[in-house]
């Protein structure tokens, strides 16, 4: 099946951090494929900055090695092409050297799209910023692109985006969340809108609960020292479950307009029942994994990956989010992501309320209620699980069948990263599947609470052993209620 490709307006993309893990893996390999399938036009540039000293030919090689560790069936005569979009500017951020240099090369065009991908830490996004603003580099048609997480908490996030509110207009920040560009995500928003057959069952008279996971089978590897200043609430709750978390459950927006998509999902956030010292033992569990095995072997708790037997850090969450609005009221959200956990998978779960009545003798077999599974990786797709008569003779008995859309299987076509429609988003100036200022205030205005009140709390987070789902406290989050986690029941 061939695939649409709509070319992008000339554009100069300027990489920060440019010689990191984020562009090594992803940015380099994305915009390889964009320009392999034809959506680059001819003279567009991709400015790659460091604090290396490369020449132009240094960074192509260290670009040519980049892709051919993260790309399949290279292309020689692809390569070669877009090896030549690229140049590289020397600049050291803390300093403000090399600023100036840039600006000297984006000058030579001043009207084509300018955009900055900033693929370095946070506490850097506030420097560059007002470096390109000192250079004079920010033009009409310049975007700026930052990774979460943006900032700790509400406070720091809210001086964040004024430092970089100071130098771009708001139209002009793309705060990324690469889950949204995730093709899976993308079809949530199709399943619900582009279909008659979902929409009238969205809502509590006929949904039982959602639950969201996101779970790594690794640990946490060489970013301890990082993630130990995050934690699993700050950096996967309050940015990429909580932006799942309204996708799900948010209204028809009026149109697919970056605004009315995102008016919609602020609603969500701003209707979320709050969770703080009152509630947060009921409503969340915080875990730390421990010594265990993976598929590889045998593996170290955190505090030995971390080197500190003080941290209180979590590895891991599993909350309860209620939505107090008419569409989802008693619907509870169960959302649920951590390290070293039995399998990487992330995925939506939707299941449906049981039918009211069986018309079915015992002999038939139990029922099953409707379940609407939503898998962001990793093998993207669609599953819808319904009642069917088991084939055969000798009576009605009955059993739950998978409806499954693989994408991979049903389009047979590369399935694009979502880095891939992110950045040419960004070019597009389309900021549908990007974070609006008070998206970002709304959650950490959710989040504070529950991360103060752990706090102060003296409950220290709760082990579990590596290569598992998680703490059994987790398990007894949902089982109170009657319900249970879908990995945890066999299906």
């Amino acid at each position: 099946m061939a695939v649409r490709v709509i070319e992008v307006e000339e554009f100069d993309l300027v990489v920060f951090g440019a010689s990191g893990d984020l562009a090594h893996r992803k940015l380099l390999p994305a915009l390889y494929h964009r320009d392999a399938d034809g959506q680059l036009p001819a003279n567009a540039r991709i400015i790659c900055s460091a604090r290396r000293d490369y020449t132009d030919d240094d960074y192509r090689n260290y670009a040519k090695a980049a892709l051919k560790e993260h790309v399949k069936d290279l292309d020689d005569e692809h390569l070669s092409l877009f090896l030549d979009r690229l140049r590289y500017v020397k600049i050291d951020v803390a300093s403000g050297e090399g600023f100036d240099d840039l600006k000297t090369i984006l000058d030579e065009r001043t009207d084509v799209v300018r955009a900055f991908y900033l693929a370095v830490g946070p506490d850097l996004f506030g420097t560059i910023c007002e470096n390109l603003g000192k250079a004079g580099a920010v033009n009409d048609h310049s975007r700026v692109v930052i990774e979460k997480p943006i900032g700790k908490d509400g406070a720091s996030a809210k001086a964040l985006n004024e430092t970089v509110g100071s130098v771009f207009k708001e139209e002009q920040i793309f705060r990324i969340d690469h889950y949204l560009g995730k093709e899976t995500v993308q079809n949530l928003m199709a399943l619900r809108f582009a279909n008659a057959l979902f929409e009238p069952l969205w809502n509590a008279a006929h949904i039982d609960h959602v639950q969201i996971t996101v779970a790594e089978s690794l640990g946490v590897g060489g970013r301890a020292g990082y993630y130990d200043t995050a934690g699993a609430l700050r950096d996967m709750i309050q940015n990429h479950l909580l932006q799942l978390l309204c996708l799900v459950a948010m209204e028809p927006p009026e149109s697919m307009n970056a605004d009315s998509v995102r008016d919609e999902k602020l609603k969500v956030l701003k209707a979320l029942a709050p969770i703080d010292e009152h509630n947060v033992d009921k409503m969340t569990v915080r875990g730390q994994y421990r010594a265990g095995a993976s598929a590889g072997g045998a593996v170290p708790g955190y505090l030995d990956e971390l080197g500190n037997d003080e941290s209180r850090t979590e590895t891991f969450v599993a909350l309860k989010a209620e939505i107090a609005n008419w569409r989802w009221a008693g619907v509870p959200f169960y959302l649920r992501t951590g390290k070293r956990l039995a399998q990487r998978v992330s995925e939506i779960v939707v299941q449906f309320q049981p039918i009211p009545h069986s018309i079915f003798d015992a002999e038939a077999g139990a029922i099953t209620a409707n379940r609407l599974i939503i898998r962001l990786q990793p093998d993207e797709g669609v599953q819808m699980q319904i009642m069917i008569k088991d084939p055969g003779p000798g009576g009605m008995r009955l059993r739950q069948v998978p409806l499954d859309m693989s994408f991979a299987d049903a389009f047979k076509v590369r399935n694009p990263d979502a880095y891939e429609r992110l950045i040419m988003d960004v070019i597009r100036g389309n900021q549908t599947l990007f974070m609006r200022r008070d998206e970002v205030d709304a959650a950490w205005a959710w989040i504070d609470p529950i991360q103060s009140a752990w706090a102060s709390s003296k409950n220290l987070p709760k082990g579990y052993t590596s290569g598992t789902w998680g703490p059994s406290a987790s398990i007894a989050l949902v089982e109170r209620d009657g319900r249970t986690w879908t990995e945890d029941d066999g299906k």
